[in-house]
């Protein structure tokens, strides 16, 4: 391109490696063994018995050497050549076995050589194996054309040096008298045949393989130079005169050298490498041209020896005239064959060019050549429909001018590094960029670049529609497809970016993480499109409250999320104060109201965790950090703002490692079933057993799942899952092992607490409780299910129709904590209720309170008017058991009978029938059996556990456990759902 543009390197010369220096010295040696071969043979080696010598064996010890060299390259390498140069060792070893039976009779025998001798059928054999070699190096045709032509080319070469030769020395040979039959047909086959090596050779020069080329040059070289060589010795008045070690042996020897040399040529150039790339400019090859001139030059030297026979006076001779006639008419054939070949060849480049001239002008691609300098000389007719512009338009302009300022630079580096790489390892590259179009707007623009003569073919498309269709995509999966704010990926990017960006050291970046609290009540009860209302809205606010270099998200949900850069400000306490205000005055602007769908207001609260970017902290750390201050804001209470502090995560820490260890209870078996039995006050008698679980610690200490649960201070949504994995486990116990009791003949209800939202929640699997009653064949009446809670999201509708489904199958209702609140009046009102359990705090106090007296007789008057069973939970003492039964309350639960059995003691329990119950002496003895008293004014008392334990009963005291014996030994009592709390 121009000053803008890319100019196309240009490559240095290599300098050969190793390999280059090793046949440089190659080369130099072959040339001082042929000089000095030469010079001996010019000054007749010193005697004549050595020139014979040498002129003898020594060409016989070099062809035997190029025949070995050839043998041994074509067994040590896998090439298609191999037989070209075992045939060259053949004919070698031909040339060599010759020259050996030639020094036999000169050297050894000191004779002279026959007329006929074995030497003259060896040289005669020297021909025919080079000439099928040299077939076997030439590229063959492929048509049958190319075959006559082929033969057509070597005649035309054969008979013209024929004609030649027996012009100027083979006529005198064939008329020699007094010579045998056999002697005239050597004399005249060896030099034939040497014609027909040198014709090969001349015309195989021109099709020869484009595989290892110098070798076969130098073989081609090694075998012209040795039948130049014959040529000369079959001129008579050389070989009257000819003595061996004279200067013609010299050629031969250099022949012999050159074909011993050949084969490894190509092995000693490997490692220099031609130079390759667009820097080398094309050069006609000289080799065609001969080619194309092979037959007008036979035909020359065909016409000249008949003239010289005119000439010089002699008469023409029949075999000059017949050949010549051949000769030409062998040109005029090929020259058909030609004409022909080149019609049919011109028809078809007519019709691929036709045929690449509809593919190029047809293609929806555009195609552009560019010369060296960046400047356009060629552009497809699709460029109008593409670019809007026409063709010829853009023909001579500057490609640089087109591309946008922006994407320049990049192209024309690509362009360059595109042109320094080698051709082999990189043909083409791509490149994308903006086009300006006929309108003045900016295209996408996809090429694929090869190079062409110097300069480069660009193949280009337009994908502006994809490269928005990739923005879109782009967008999509980085941005909340409600609100359009950044998701979670793309914050997480841009807290990446802020914390290992040029702005990684300004101080006060923070991260503040917000949740709308009373969200979930909004799509309850105004619907899911008000709640995607809502959502907008805030995320609106949201946007509006930060300033334009801070990032906001959402995360799903009621969610979101906001990032604060710093601004510099290197005190603690006022970026703090700064971060918090920011953080503040967004959870006032959040918790405005919202008017959705159809003019509705709506209100909910926002709390916002804080967490700022220490030193080395990562995004992910960041983050979660200020995701636990947010937790701890709703907590907290909801609506407000909570900043991080590291004992946040020493406390999720500790849940977790608290929830791992229920988990584990839950599923190895720690926890057990013990029961506590329901006494009937006006007799003792036990009626029914409550079941409560308890976890065993690894000290042997039980405790209830309230206690623990609350040490482990869960969140909701995890405590909620422990509960339910507890309570399925609750209920499958208690029936089992009620229905084991009731095949051992203690046939009594058992008590199972569960709350009204887990009775109606989907974890529980439908018609779970219906099989479990036919499976252990409960029969009715033997399971009562204790309603805890009164969740106001739970229809009475649906509670009702799926209580009744279960009074069916023989369980029955206990409306727990009853006297707590207006639900449990309201579940009194609508459930099928058949026992009704007060509550532990009006228990507590009955017999001191007057009010609660009152409030209690009360309760009970209406249990009673509606036929349904009383039970009182907490009865520790028996002020409250009198005062109880006084008021017509019908049974009891508590440490005044009995706490918490396990199976054997509750057997045990159950076999005797009944406890002592409180009298109604003024002194509190039991009128049925009181229990005997001890020092202090004390009671003795039965507590459940592990082992029967006898406790003291303080005067006033209420107190009790469910633990072991080594845990309540030295320990006051309490109720039974206050026990130790496990240790951590």
């Amino acid at each position: 391109m121009t000053a803008q543009g890319a100019a196309l390197p240009r490559r240095p010369a290599q300098a050969g490696g190793p390999a280059g220096a090793s046949g440089v010295l190659s080369q130099l040696l072959l040339a001082v063994v042929c000089g000095g071969y030469a010079t001996g043979a010019a000054f007749g080696w010193g005697s004549p018995e050595l020139a014979t010598t040498m002129g003898d064996f020594g060409l016989s010890g070099a062809a035997v050497l190029a025949a070995v060299s050839c043998f041994w390259y074509a067994r040590t390498r896998t090439t298609r050549f191999r037989p070209a140069w075992l045939l060259f060792a053949v004919s070698s070893g031909m040339a060599g076995f010759g020259n050996a039976v030639w020094g036999w009779y000169e050297v050894v025998l000191g004779a002279r050589v026959p007329a006929t001798s074995a030497a003259d059928f060896c040289f005669l054999l020297f021909a025919p194996p080079a000439i099928i070699g040299l077939l076997v190096l030439a590229r063959r045709p492929v048509t049958r054309a190319g075959w006559v032509c082929l033969a057509l080319d070597a005649w035309l070469i054969g008979g013209s040096l024929l004609t030649l030769s027996w012009s100027l020395a083979l006529a005198h040979t064939a008329h020699f008298a007094g010579e045998t039959v056999a002697h005239a047909a050597l004399s005249l086959a060896y030099p034939l045949l040497d014609i027909v090596l040198v014709s090969m050779v001349l015309a195989l020069h021109f099709r020869r393989s484009s595989a290892n080329r110098s070798a076969v040059n130098t073989a081609i070289a090694a075998l012209a130079l040795t039948v130049l060589c014959d040529a000369l010795f079959t001129s008579p008045l050389l070989r009257e005169n000819y003595r061996s070690g004279q200067i013609l042996d010299a050629g031969w020897f250099a022949g012999y050298m050159l074909m011993a040399y050949a084969p490894w040529v190509a092995r000693e150039q490997h490692g220099t490498p031609a130079p390759a790339g667009p820097a080398q400019q094309p050069v006609r090859p000289i080799a065609g041209s001969l080619a194309a001139l092979t037959p007008y030059l036979a035909a020359a030297v065909c016409t000249l020896g008949i003239l010289y026979n005119v000439l010089d006076g002699h008469h023409v001779d029949r075999v000059v005239l017949f050949t010549g006639c051949t000769v030409v008419l062998a040109l005029v054939v090929r020259q058909g064959i030609m004409l022909l070949d080149n019609i049919s060849l011109t028809q078809e480049l007519a019709q691929q060019e036709n045929h690449f001239r509809s593919l190029v002008q047809g293609s929806s691609d555009v195609i552009m050549i560019a010369a060296p300098t960046g400047i356009l000389r060629y552009v497809s007719p699709a460029a109008a429909g593409v670019y809007g512009r026409e063709a010829e338009e853009l023909v001579g302009s500057e490609l640089a001018s087109l591309i946008h300022p922006e994407d320049l630079g990049r192209v024309v580096h690509e362009v360059r590094r595109f042109l320094a790489a080698p051709p082999a390892d990189e043909p083409s590259t791509r490149i994308e960029c903006r086009f300006r179009s006929g309108d003045g707007e900016w295209l996408n623009v996809e090429s694929t670049v090869n190079r062409h003569h110097g300069g480069l073919i660009f193949n280009s498309r337009d994908v502006t529609e994809r490269v928005r269709l990739q923005a879109q995509l782009q967008h999509t999966a980085e941005h909340d497809p409600l609100t359009d704010l950044p998701n979670r990926a793309l914050f997480t990017k841009r807290v990446q970016q802020a914390l290992t960006g040029r702005r990684m050291t300004d101080s006060g970046t923070a991260v503040l993480f917000i949740d709308l609290d009373g969200f979930k009540a909004v799509n309850d009860t105004v619907g899911h499109q008000a709640g995607d209302e809502l959502l907008v809205q805030a995320a609106r606010r949201l946007q509006e409250s930060v300033r334009a270099g801070d990032s906001t998200a959402r995360f799903g949900g009621d969610e979101f999320a906001a990032l604060i850069i710093g601004d510099g400000t290197r005190d603690p306490a006022a970026r703090e104060y700064r971060i918090l205000e920011i953080a503040d005055r967004l959870r006032a602007t959040l918790s405005q109201p919202y008017v959705v769908e159809g003019g509705t207001e709506v209100r909910v609260a926002a709390s916002i965790g804080v967490a700022f970017a220490e030193p080395g902290i990562t995004p992910g750390t960041l983050m979660r950090n200020a995701d636990l201050a947010m937790y701890r804001a709703k907590q907290a209470g909801k609506g407000r703002v909570e900043l991080y502090a590291p004992q946040m995560q020493a406390d999720v820490v500790r849940r977790a490692e608290l929830a791992t260890r229920l988990r584990t209870a839950l599923h190895d078996g720690e926890f057990a079933l013990l029961h506590q039995p329901v006494v009937e006050l006006a007799t003792g008698r036990i009626t029914a057993v409550a079941a409560q679980p308890r976890w065993r610690s690894p000290q042997g200490i039980l405790f209830t799942p309230a206690e623990f649960l609350r040490v482990a201070d869960l969140d909701r949504d995890e405590e909620s899952t422990r509960t339910a994995e507890l309570g399925r486990w609750t209920l499958e116990k208690a029936v089992e092992q009620a229905a084991q009791r009731r095949r051992a003949g203690h046939c009594v209800p058992v008590y199972v607490r569960i709350s009204a939202a887990r009775l109606m929640d989907a974890s529980l699997p439908p018609k779970h409780l219906e099989t479990l009653l036919l499976r252990h064949g409960v029969p009715s009446g033997g399971l009562v299910l204790e309603l805890t809670g009164g969740d106001p999201r739970v229809p009475l509708d649906e509670l009702e129709r799926r209580l009744l489904s279960l009074r069916r199958f023989g369980a029955r209702v206990a409306l727990d904590g009853f006297g707590s609140g207006y639900a449990a009046m309201t579940a009194l009102r609508r459930l099928p209720v058949d026992v009704l359990r007060l509550d532990r705090e009006l228990v507590d106090g009955v017999a001191e309170s007057a009010r609660l007296h009152k409030i209690t007789s009360g309760l009970l008057r209406i249990a009673g008017d509606l036929g349904v069973l009383s039970v009182a939970e907490g009865v520790d003492d028996a002020e409250q058991a009198r005062a109880l039964r006084a008021m017509g309350c019908t049974h009891a639960q508590g440490l005044a009978f009995s706490g918490p059995l396990d199976e054997h003691r509750l057997r045990h329990a159950l076999g005797r029938g009944a406890f002592p119950v409180p009298g109604d002496g003024p002194e509190g003895d039991g009128a049925r059996g009181p229990l005997p008293p001890l020092g202090g004014g004390g009671k003795r008392v039965l507590v459940g556990g592990p082992l029967p334990v006898e406790m003291i009963l303080s005067a006033g005291a209420r107190g009790g456990s469910a633990g072991g014996a080594g845990a309540l030994a030295h320990a006051p009592l309490r109720s039974n759902n206050e026990t130790p709390v496990p240790p951590t």
